[in-house]
């Protein structure tokens, strides 16, 4: 089945009441669904039933697929013999899921370029300062690693969620490997965007979200070694992860493997319509997918530096390999104003914030640290363009005008910018 995008010719009303299809720029934030994921959700309900429970077609049919979508993610990103797939909600759930699987007195080396998800979870933590360039990254990681005894794990982005810029993985992985740490790797964005395989990776765990891979029906995973999941608690102490409870409080004995961390009934639909977007993206060619997003975002890049007032961030310089992700500083500008009006009034989905990465953002704006909640007010606010498979040449060319046009009618009233 082709990897066509539900909704792609959504008709939106304007706020002048012209109709227009709706340009979704916010794939980042949540990829529209891809047609084989719907498809497997539908094909699966008349079947649906308890996964490992019961003796009926029913429950015989949703394990069987169940088990079916573990081994289709599993190949998907290269899991190796012995490794665990464990299905959870989304990439943040299966990073809590590891770091509180971590074996007692773990210290966690992380970045301060992360996405919260991968920042906030770790027991332990060691920040360092978001680096200028992958050789600074790699001087950083090893000094950090050479400091620490005991075991010691390394969390790094395989893609920004704000700049698009894919991480130097494997150099980080060899660093940390060899000091004897494991490396997890957080694929949210880099999985929809380019073949991922945690051997070339270097990645001892990897984690990623359905609802960023075309597949919105509340799965995500974390693929990784099965020792330091099967010695850690359970992450959901219930039915499932219980191989036999006794009559005293305590009286537990928890089982192994990916049903240790899966108490409870799982996410059957989410699990099988992830496996059915691998499954299309395995049988795609993923270096024409590649191409065309190259494309798409060199004519973004160009578009936007004719664009008076619109500053590209990135950490690594402009020739960095990056995804279909861009985000903009307007100083000067309302940011989250220009969104809404970006929707209102041209029909476009993007995104104002910081993207749930508070302290890169302000590294990348120059900004101190406000404390307020209102994330898309902050100075260190920025507009997010991001997508994917499904996105057009007029997408890009209607948010390039758009955002000239907007910026352009703001530029009388704001001073300094006339």
């Amino acid at each position: 089945m082709t990897l066509d995008i539900v909704g792609a010719d959504l008709p939106v009303r304007l706020r002048s009441g012209a109709t227009v299809r709706f340009a979704h720029l916010d794939y980042a934030a949540s990829a529209p669904c891809a047609r084989p994921a719907a498809a497997a959700v539908e094909r699966l309900l008349p079947w649906y039933g308890s996964v490992h429970r019961g003796a009926g077609v029913r429950s015989s049919r949703s394990t069987l697929e169940y088990e079916r979508a573990r081994q289709a993610v599993g190949d998907f990103v290269g899991a190796r013999a012995g490794d665990a797939v464990v299905f959870t909600r989304n990439t943040t759930d299966a990073l809590n899921l590891l770091a509180h699987a971590l074996p007692a007195g773990t210290t966690t080396v992380v970045f301060d370029g992360e996405h919260h998800a991968n920042l906030l979870p770790w027991p332990n933590p060691v920040r360092l300062p978001a680096p200028p360039d992958p050789d600074a990254a790699a001087n950083l990681l090893d000094r950090a690693l050479d400091r620490i005894e005991g075991p010691a794990i390394f969390a790094v982005t395989g893609a920004s969620n704000v700049t698009g810029e894919v991480w130097p993985v494997r150099r980080l992985a060899d660093v940390a490997r060899a000091h004897h740490a494991r490396t997890v790797v957080d694929a949210a964005q880099l999985a929809p965007h380019r073949a991922v395989d945690m051997a070339e990776l270097g990645a001892d765990y990897l984690a990623f979200s359905g609802h960023k891979l075309y597949a919105p029906f509340g799965a995500g995973v974390l693929v990784g070694r099965s020792d330091w999941l099967d010695g850690g608690e359970p992450y959901l102490r219930g039915g499932g992860a219980s191989a036999a409870v006794g009559d005293h409080p305590g009286e537990v004995t928890w089982t192994t493997g990916p049903a240790r961390h899966e108490g409870g009934t799982p996410n059957l639909l989410g699990a099988v319509s992830l496996a059915a977007v691998c499954d299309a993206l395995t049988g795609t060619d993923r270096d024409a997918i590649h191409e065309r997003e190259q494309e798409l975002l060199r004519r973004l890049r160009a578009g936007l530096a004719a664009v008076r007032g619109a500053v590209p961030v990135s950490l690594f310089d402009d020739a960095h390999p990056r995804v279909g992700i861009v985000s903009l500083a307007l100083p000067g500008y309302d940011v989250a104003a220009v969104a809404e009006r970006l929707g209102a009034d041209h029909g476009i989905g993007v995104r104002a914030g910081q993207f749930c990465a508070h302290p890169l953002a302000r590294r990348l704006t120059g900004t101190t640290a406000a404390g307020g909640a209102d994330c898309a007010a902050d100075p260190a606010a920025l507009l997010r363009i991001s997508f994917g498979l499904g996105t057009t040449d007029d997408d890009i060319d209607r948010v390039v005008a758009a955002l000239a046009a907007e910026v352009a009618a703001d530029r009388e009233g704001v001073p300094g910018l006339t």
